[in-house]
């Protein structure tokens, strides 16, 4: 039968030679498929740009649909939609907005290395510590980032320990 070519914006399959691969990869319906494709994984933002560029089309206005569809110059949207999308875009700003806050404005992750390789330093020179005040700031700061902590419902592999340790058996058998 021979090999066949599967593409998968349109979902369809031919006889794979230069000539028909050629002919589908260069035709008016596999642009049509790639761009819905490409277009639904855009970000709500750009789309409501787009949207605010186009007037709107008066043939979808009138009678509830166009000849051209999703080809359509001239936009689609009702003023609902583009409420709609207006409150979507302003939620996701003010979520990342929220979650950059989250992370501790002034503290990098060079300055997070830095005090916990401290703290190990400090820990394993325990005895050397002079005042019991230093031993206790020492053992108070949490070995997990901040921002894991923000995180509800973590897996219990990633909870820190509990302050004084893991009880551990001593006449556990591992088998």
């Amino acid at each position: 039968m021979g090999r066949r070519y599967y593409c998968d914006y349109c979902d369809r399959s031919f006889q794979d030679n230069m000539h028909n691969r050629k002919k589908h990869l260069y035709g008016v319906q596999h642009h049509r498929a790639k761009k819905a494709w490409y277009d639904y994984f855009r970000d709500s933002s750009a789309i409501l740009c787009d949207e605010q560029l186009k007037k709107p089309c008066r043939k979808f206005l009138q009678k509830g649909i166009c000849d051209f569809g999703p080809n359509c110059r001239f936009s689609h949207m009702s003023e609902e939609d583009m409420f709609n999308l207006q409150r979507q875009v302003e939620d996701e700003r003010r979520l990342r907005e929220d979650s950059v806050e989250r992370r501790m404005p002034g503290r990098s992750i060079e300055e997070w290395l830095a005090r916990r390789e401290k703290r190990r330093t400090a820990l394993s020179n325990q005895g050397d510590l002079k005042n019991k005040e230093d031993i206790e700031e020492v053992q108070e700061e949490s070995d997990v980032p901040q921002q894991l902590l923000t995180i509800p419902d973590l897996p219990p592999s990633l909870l820190p320990p509990p302050p004084s340790g893991w009880r551990v058996k001593v006449n556990t058998e591992w088998g």
